[in-house]
């Protein structure tokens, strides 16, 4: 196999650098077209101010998880799920919106997961995370490749979906992505300087709480949480906002331009970081994650990717203004 050459991020990789713009379709929007996911379906959290980022040992200085600060946060709306494949499949089959996956023709795929005889055609990795696999005709309704389906997975979250991808959504159910201090703040669930959403012990009463990898990454996956790759967006209990998987299962697109001097330059009262910097902000770590390699199910953990990069563990949840 030969490499690709662009520097990975985390548990995902980023798509090479294109010497031409590769145009993506915009959704067809119809008079009669309606928010997938209604306010009345979304949580209305209230705003304030909470202790945001992390100054503990186990985080990522090159990361910007830290200073750790206060920060103010108006009320607004955010899902308490990540948007389904079900829920994409209806925003496809209204506007004929064609994912970058589709019109790049390939996207990243857990070596695991695929087949032997699709295994077999692959001829590109990552130099850094050669455990990602460049599938032709891998895309969100075929995400193990050629052949595979979404068969007793409608009510898992969407995969393969570009921060451009994640935006058309956005503009045809007419929310938007949630800043990266909304996503927090919310992923907190109330508590505050806690590691999860549940607390400071990852399984408590030795119950697992989130989906992350277990074994030995990236060779073995003992999926004692139940699961191998995704999991139902409603899996484990909700936190105290009533939110769900906001530690493993996918990546989780944020509006900001990733900063890594992020706490450090924007402001105290509703940051986002609007400085083009290349990179798209990511929270909430994958089902990939494992504290040997990526320990970034961490509330305050941040990452980043090209905004037309897409892979098998990145997915998006929506949020609304108040």
């Amino acid at each position: 196999m030969s490499d690709l050459i662009e520097k990975p991020t985390c548990c995902s990789a980023s798509r090479p650098s294109s010497p031409k713009h590769i145009p993506i379709t915009d959704p067809v929007m119809t008079e009669g077209d309606r928010p997938q996911a209604s306010l009345a379906e979304m949580i209305l959290l209230p705003g304030g101010t909470f202790r945001m980022g992390n100054d503990a040992s186990d985080g990522f200085p090159a990361d910007g998880e830290g200073p750790s600060r206060d920060v103010t946060i108006s009320p607004f709306y955010i899902a308490p799920y990540a948007v389904t494949n079900q829920e994409f499949a209806r925003f496809v089959d209204e506007t004929g919106y064609k994912t970058e996956a589709e019109v790049f023709g390939w996207s990243f795929v857990f070596h695991l997961l695929v087949s032997e005889q699709t295994r077999s055609t692959v001829s590109q990795v990552p130099v850094q995370t050669p455990w990602w696999l460049t599938v032709t005709g891998a895309y969100w309704r075929e995400p193990e490749g050629p052949g595979s389906s979404l068969e007793e997975r409608w009510d898992h979250p969407v995969i393969h979906i570009s921060w451009n991808d994640a935006i058309r959504y956005c503009q045809w159910a007419g929310v938007r992505l949630p800043t990266e201090a909304e996503w927090e703040f919310a992923a907190r669930g109330g508590l505050e300087r806690k590691t999860y959403p549940w607390g400071d012990l990852l399984k408590p009463d030795g119950q697992h709480h989130c989906n992350i990898w277990q074994g030995k990454f990236p060779v073995k996956n003992n999926a004692s949480d139940g699961y191998v790759g995704t999991a139902p967006v409603n899996a484990y209990e909700p936190n105290g906002y009533g939110l769900y998987n906001t530690s493993g299962n996918v990546w989780e697109w944020c509006a900001d331009w990733f900063m890594p001097n992020y706490h450090q330059t924007t402001p105290s009262l509703n940051p986002k970081g609007e400085a083009p910097s290349g990179n798209k902000s990511m929270r909430g770590g994958s089902y990939l994650c494992h504290r040997s390699y990526c320990n970034r199910y961490r509330v305050a953990a941040r990452s980043k990717n090209t905004p037309d990069s897409s892979s098998g563990n990145i997915g998006f949840r929506v949020a609304a203004d108040a």
